[in-house]
């Protein structure tokens, strides 16, 4: 069978007990990075062996894992930080194995987008979660449509795009439009700074980028 394991966004002990279990009985474990991955399973004094899945190999190996796990071998797979499929490698391997009639059993867990919409204070119970914006094709395309969006709006950001990303949606969406980023979540250095679209452009230009964004941009008919 297959699961899907959510592993800590920042802070280690934010893993689950069934977590650790299940990584201990899996046969492998399909990690993004082996490296990333070794610091967190050597916390947990978990030795199993560890096998590369990320979006750069998942097409080329994702029918041999289906195969394996036909023969009864059990997978776990984990990314670097949060729930995998969230803006990170999953849906194909999961896909593939429904149909193929191998259990799939996702557990639940960490991932970055819930702290940051809760922390933004703008209206949680109707939201749109967008992952990273397009780099180039369709982009001002996606800003234009979310510049109607009326639910709460949340997107995933690198730090060195970060300014670019809050000066184009100023653009499209109005500097005025209230918004929150989250950054370095459950972390020590844990940051969420509220205010205008322009007030918080203008605040990281004077800042020393870290840690992975969540922009958290309120619904066109906030007020």
């Amino acid at each position: 069978m297959l699961y899907i394991v959510p592993t800590p966004i920042g802070n280690l002990k934010d893993f689950t007990f069934r977590a650790v279990e299940v990584l201990q009985t899996a046969d492998v474990i399909l990690c993004e990075d082996t490296r990333t991955s070794s610091k967190l399973l050597e916390h947990y004094k978990i030795n199993k062996p560890l096998s590369p899945y990320h979006k750069f190999n998942e097409h080329k190996i994702v029918a041999h894992i289906v195969e394996q796990m036909k023969a009864g071998k059990t997978f776990a797979l984990i990314t670097d930080a949060g729930t995998p499929g969230i803006s990170d490698p999953a849906f194909l391997l999961v896909r593939e194995s429904i149909k193929e009639n191998i259990v799939v059993e996702c557990l639940p867990g960490a991932t970055a987008f819930v702290p940051a919409l809760i922390n933004s204070a703008l209206p949680a119970n109707n939201f749109v979660f967008e992952g990273f914006l397009p780099l180039k094709k369709g982009r001002q395309t996606k800003l234009k449509q979310l510049a109607l969006e009326q639910r709460t709006i949340i997107i995933y950001e690198s730090p060195m795009r970060l300014i670019k990303t809050l000066e184009e949606l100023a653009l499209y969406l109005g500097n005025e439009r209230q918004c929150c980023v989250s950054r370095e979540l459950t972390k020590m250095f844990e940051e969420n700074k509220r205010g205008t679209l322009k007030e918080v452009a203008d605040y990281f230009v004077t800042k020393t980028i870290k840690g992975e964004i969540v922009i958290v941009i309120a619904g066109s008919n906030y007020s």
